[in-house]
């Protein structure tokens, strides 16, 4: 068996006062893939820059308190790579990926983007240049024999069923139609699967994202934006994949919530 956990931290330095070390030292997880870390190696921690029991590699922004993203995983990984050979982003702190027996796994913070400003432009240059590296990843990992996992933040509901307000947020970055186009093409174009709504077919969210703002958490008013993105063999052998919805609001440590999958290899 192998469980994937993903989580967009919101800052790991405030998450682990929260809670995120209690969470971390509880969960079952044999690979946890953060976002959203927003310091630097140095700046963490020592039970989260390198919690006893696991192998952790940091992918830092060149720009100060933003981005970031993270691997845990219980057994020394046998590469790890950070960025995906783009010029513009492999300094942004937003992929990394880590190859253990058989299976890639890589933690993807996608940008938010903000409809009408440079965010969102960038946002779009981003996924014109993931697309093509996430079908050479597959190609490549076929031809040694393995799977990949991409586990992240990718800041798209893909469908009405990912997000409780479809219809107010449909001129938001997203929900935006040429994002959902794009998200549909790394699954049809590219053959990935979306693990979570795979298992879940007909079911509104599982969310896994809410407004800090009003009572979102409360009323379960989310975004399913957080993916569990695999090879087709992969997704095959998944069994179980859930949100790990915090009980009320004060026991959260993020606006997000840990997505969860479990595949039996």
């Amino acid at each position: 068996m192998l469980t994937v956990t993903s989580v967009n931290v919101n800052g790991l330095r405030a998450a682990a006062k929260k809670g995120f070390v209690e969470w971390l030292a509880g969960t079952s997880a044999d690979a946890v893939c953060l976002q959203e870390v927003r310091a630097e190696e140095s700046q963490l921690p020592v039970e989260v820059r390198a919690p006893e029991g696991w192998f952790a590699a940091h992918a830092p922004a060149a720009a100060k308190g933003r981005a970031g993203v993270s691997v845990y995983t219980r057994r020394e990984p046998d590469q790890v790579r950070i960025g995906f050979g783009s010029s513009e982003f492999d300094g942004s702190g937003r992929y990394i990926e880590a190859d253990l027996p058989g299976v890639t796994v890589a933690s993807l913070y996608l940008p938010s983007g903000e409809v009408g400003t440079e965010r969102q432009d960038e946002k779009i240059r981003f996924m014109d240049a993931f697309l093509p590296y996430l079908k050479e990843l597959k190609e490549r990992a076929a031809a040694d024999g393995r799977e990949v996992v991409v586990c992240g933040d990718w800041n798209i509901a893909h469908r009405e069923a990912d997000l409780k307000n479809w219809k107010a947020n449909q001129k938001n970055a997203g929900f935006l139609p040429e994002e959902r186009a794009w998200l549909s093409r790394v699954f049809d174009e590219t053959g990935y699967v979306d693990v979570v709504r795979a298992l879940h077919p007909d079911q509104a969210g599982p969310y896994s994202w809410w407004s800090y703002r009003g009572r979102a958490f409360d009323n379960d008013s989310g975004w399913r934006i957080d993916y569990q993105v695999a090879t087709e063999r992969l997704a095959g052998r998944a069994v179980k994949a859930y949100v790990e919805r915090a009980a009320t609001h004060a026991e959260r440590w993020s606006d997000h919530a840990p997505v969860t999958a479990v595949y039996e290899l």
